[in-house]
């Protein structure tokens, strides 16, 4: 797995990640620049894709869902995502679902 585009910080980690919307079916992988590609199957209409990113993200990653905050890109398929975990623990949630 390529090295994430991750930033750590005292109380979150910063993730960026680029989303997919409309897609078959959810599923996560990481680009060669190391930002996180989530394809989502919800639509982006009045922000049901980033509902949906929040959701399965978590799910996929054993958080809550209030762990995870988009931070940045709301309107773009490019996005920062505030997720409160070290950063091991996430580097290493991430890769239980990825390999």
């Amino acid at each position: 797995m390529p090295e994430l585009a991750l930033v750590e910080h005292p109380d979150h980690c910063t993730l960026s990640v680029r989303v997919s919307p409309g897609s078959k079916r959810f599923s996560l992988a990481v680009r060669d620049d190391g930002v996180l590609l989530v394809r989502v199957p919800a639509k982006a209409v009045d922000g049901a894709a980033n509902a949906s990113l929040i959701k399965e993200l978590a799910k996929a990653l054993g958080m809550r869902r209030r762990q995870l905050r988009l931070v940045h890109g709301e309107r773009s398929r490019d996005k920062i995502l505030a997720v409160e975990a070290a950063r091991d623990e996430l580097i290493e949630a991430l890769r239980r679902r990825i390999e």
